[in-house]
């Protein structure tokens, strides 16, 4: 059951950073003028993906082994919620994300802003997803 304890801890932290990004990061930047907006939004999206990714894959990695371990399907449901935000990054969100990071700071403008505004909307389905891989693992780690 450990696997499943520590596969529940790493789903809950990816949903909490990436509820934080939708409920206060993106919301205070957008106040931000068009410059400093996108000057922001560069290196807080490098850092957010330095630690969001490798909590998806872990979380993956150890609701797969608490799968293998308990047979709880809840389990399995959560590893392959917490993983689902790497395939709507690459094909969804990347586009975005490489438009805004090749956008010079002396180009930015309303095209950025609508950016990254749009940018926030389609990352709030990676809070979704966390949130859900959450309550599966929730429910599997619940007692019997």
């Amino acid at each position: 059951m450990a696997f499943g304890l520590l596969a529940l801890i790493a789903s809950a932290m990816f949903a909490g950073a990436a509820f934080y990004v939708n409920f206060a990061e993106q919301p205070a930047r957008l106040l931000l003028d068009d410059r400093a907006l996108l000057t922001e939004w560069k290196p807080a999206y490098q850092r957010g993906a330095l630690m969001q990714a490798p909590l998806a894959l872990i979380g993956f990695v150890l609701g797969m082994l608490a799968w293998r371990e308990v047979t709880h399907v809840g389990f399995l449901i959560g590893a392959l919620l917490i993983v689902a935000p790497w395939p709507w990054t690459l094909v969804v969100i990347k586009p975005t994300n490489d438009t805004l990071l090749a956008t010079d700071l002396d180009e930015a403008g309303s095209g950025s802003r609508a950016l990254i505004v749009r940018w926030g909307a389609i990352h709030a389905v990676r809070t979704v997803l966390g949130a859900l891989a959450t309550a599966a693992f929730f429910w599997a780690a619940l007692p019997r």
